[in-house]
This record gives C-alpha cells, structure tokens and sequence, in this order.
C-alpha cells in the first residue's frame, strides 16, 4: 500500500505514515464517540439530555481530532508542554460554557453578589435563591405571569456564567427594604384634599414602624456603599391625570410582604373613603359637558342672572 501511494500520488513514506495514523485516530475518535452516544440512548430516555450528549461529546471529538492530528502535522507539537498547553485550550474552547459556569461559581463565592434565601433578579428571571452549585444555581421564580411578586411554583435553573454577563438585583442585601406605590385616583369634583388627609393618615399608621428600622439598615449599609436616604418616612404625592386627581401612596415595605401590606392598606382605604359623601374614586367614564352652563364665568362661563348682575352694580 506504501508503494502505491508513492506511485500514484507521489507521498512521501513519512508523509504516508502520517497518513495512515490520522486516519486511524479519525476512525478511532468516530467510534468511541458513536459507543458513548448509543450507551447514553440505551440508559436513559431524557431527549434533552441526549441532545446535550450528543453536542457535548461532538465538541470533544472535534478538539481532541484537531489537537492530535496537529501533533501528527506540526513539528512544534512535539514538545509535550506546547501539547498539554494546546489540549487545555482545546478542552476551555469546546466547554466554554461549563468553564464559564465554574468561573462564576468562584465569583460567586468570593464577591458574594447574593447567598442563598435572597431574593434576586437576573436578567429577565427573578426569585429566591434555593441552592447553589458549581455549575448553576437555582430561584423559585416569583412575578411573570402573578401580581406583585408573589411565587409561581417554578424552579428555574441558571448557569453560574449568568453572573458575569448580566445585571444582578437583589433584594435582600444593603438596603433591605424596598419603595412600593399605591396609585388611588380620585374624580375631579372629589375632596381630594381632605381625601390626601386620610391616605397620610393610613400610611402612617402602616409603615411609621418601619422607618426607624430602615434608618439603622441605611446606616449599616452606608458603611460599605453609597447608599443615601434623607427620608424613609412614607408620603402622598399628588398629580393629575386625564380621569382625575391622582394621589399616589409611596411606602417602605418588606419585599416578601409587598402584597400583603398593600391589601392591607387598600382595605382601609375603601372603609375610610366609604364614611365620606365628598370623596369618589374615578374611573373611565362618558359625561356631557357644556362650558356655557357650567364652567366659571372668568373662563366663559354662564353669565349672572340679570337681576343678581344689577345688585352688584
């Protein structure tokens, strides 16, 4: 075979040698990797898993071929240490993912951006940290597709590298608390200053509490960053909009009881504003309005009766 391959294509025994032997690494790399394909079909059902085989041990393959046969084609891979080096490059190439994972992992236990039981979002996901492992770590999701972060049931898996690439918020460290707005929007013919009174009234009485306890949570805080809060105590903004005065609540509350305090605070609204005639929640509406019959006199109103008119004069 050597000397028909020197006839016919002119080889080299060298060259034909180093032939042969990448033709059987090629064959022998094919073969292994098909073996551990069909043990992984036969001892498991899991298509994603297979899936994730499959691509796993292509990666493999690929780089041990190509780092072999360099070592066959290129002289400068002789040197066992230049091998190695290459082979550890080839491995980080084709399990970057997992190589990212690990390093977040190190990151994770070094800057400690959150611990388990703290309530995070990362990227588009967030939950409460349940475990954390070398390769990934795991949130019992809350949010989507349920009101004011309470729990879906959901765990949700995500590498570690996760944690180098994308913005981290959490809840639980630094500032422990988090402002949270109630939105009561009132008709325009509504006391609303005597409405504002009542809402005050009730934040008060809810999350006065609080204040105190988030002050000295600032000053902890501030001893390791930037955090800066002149007030804590809770407030009522005022504001307009196209269907009345809105009057917006902003409070202080734990974050796991944000729906629990809200409730709370909206029952009271509800009996507080049900004992006054003056006061009205708006909501969309159809009404008939006409500025000649209604509107102030300064701004093109009815006109005084003439016998009122002759009295001023």
């Amino acid at each position: 075979m050597g000397e028909w391959l020197q006839t016919v294509l002119g080889l080299a025994t060298e060259t034909q040698s180093r032939v042969i032997t990448s033709l059987a690494i090629i064959a022998v790399i094919l073969i292994l990797r098909g073996l551990v394909v069909w043990i992984i079909a036969r001892r498991t059902e899991d298509v994603r898993f297979r899936y994730h085989a499959r691509k796993v041990s292509a990666y493999i393959s690929a780089s041990l071929a190509l780092l072999l046969l360099g070592r066959i084609w290129l002289t400068g891979f002789q040197d066992i240490g230049t091998f190695l080096g290459l082979v550890s490059a080839g491995l980080a190439i084709a399990l970057k993912d997992l190589v990212a994972s690990v390093a977040g992992w190190l990151y994770l236990l070094w800057r400690r951006p959150f611990e388990v039981g703290d309530r995070i979002q990362i990227g588009e996901h967030a939950g409460d940290v349940i475990d954390i492992r070398l390769f990934r770590f795991t949130l019992i999701e809350i949010g989507n597709w349920v009101e004011a972060d309470q729990s879906t049931g959901r765990l949700i898996l995500i590498p570690n590298s996760h944690i180098l690439m994308k913005a981290i918020a959490n809840y639980s460290k630094g500032f422990r608390y988090i402002w949270n707005e109630l939105p009561v929007l009132l008709t325009f013919e509504s006391n609303w200053s005597k409405a504002k009174t009542i809402l005050q009234k009730i934040i008060d009485e809810h999350s006065a509490y609080l204040s105190e306890s988030a002050m000295q949570s600032v000053r902890k805080a501030a001893q390791r960053s930037m955090i800066i809060y002149s007030t804590l105590t809770p407030k009522v903004w005022t504001s307009v909009a196209s269907s009345g005065v809105l009057l917006t609540i902003r409070y202080l509350c734990d974050p796991r009881k944000r729906r629990g305090t809200a409730e709370t605070i909206w029952e009271d609204i509800l009996t507080e504003f049900g004992k006054c005639d003056d006061i009205d929640f708006a909501y969309p509406t159809t009404r008939r309005y006409i500025n000649l019959e209604e509107g102030k006199r300064g701004a093109g109103g009815p006109a005084l009766p003439v016998p009122v008119q002759e009295e001023l004069k």
